[in-house]
């Protein structure tokens, strides 16, 4: 959905502006790691099937690349409005009431949450780089640690375009309308 920064005091407009961009230049940008994920499967069904020869590293380049792909749209996908809802209860409420439970929402669990996620994927991905972790699970034994940054650095970009989600919702709780251009509004290619 695309905002209407024009509603915002000058003072937020470019944070809450820089605040959306962000996700979504993120998101597009890791949804290309989409390709090299697809590229490295078709690359391990013909080695396998066609010349009875798999290979050591594809699983591991899949399951890291669809991960951090799927982890590091979170942010784009809350900017695009794109988690689920119980819709069948908030679609009826009146705005108001919509922005006030999201702020409540937001404040009460979102946050805590993401504070907490932080907290242990940042240690997590810190005790892997110290240790310069590789994946046991596999002959190859790739280095694991850059795919254990993704938590940290997804709770990050979730944090931020939460701020931008809260200050949205606090603005639908007091003046009664979502701080939209366009309810229809939702491929991400403006902002």
């Amino acid at each position: 959905m695309q905002t209407n920064y024009e509603v915002f005091p000058e003072r937020f407009r470019g944070v809450m502006k820089a605040l959306d961009q962000l996700s979504i230049w993120s998101g597009k940008t890791f949804a290309w790691l989409i390709v090299p994920m697809v590229c490295c499967l078709v690359y391990e069904v013909f080695a396998r099937y066609l010349f009875n020869a798999p290979t050591l590293w594809a699983y591991d380049m899949t399951y890291m690349l669809y991960g951090s792909h799927f982890m590091l749209g979170a942010a784009y996908t809350l900017a695009m409005q794109g988690h689920i809802r119980t819709d069948f209860f908030y679609r009826l409420w009146p705005v108001r009431w919509q922005g006030t439970v999201d702020s409540l929402l937001y404040v009460c669990f979102f946050f805590p949450a993401l504070a907490l996620w932080f907290w242990a994927g940042f240690d997590y991905a810190a005790t892997s780089w110290e240790r310069g972790e590789v994946a046991i699970s596999s002959p190859w034994k790739p280095i694991i640690y850059p795919f254990k940054t993704v938590m940290p650095v997804t709770t990050v970009l979730l944090m931020l375009q939460g701020i931008a989600e809260l200050v949205k919702s606090l603005y639908a709780a007091r003046y009664g309308v979502w701080p939209l251009i366009d309810d229809n509004w939702d491929d991400g290619d403006q902002v």
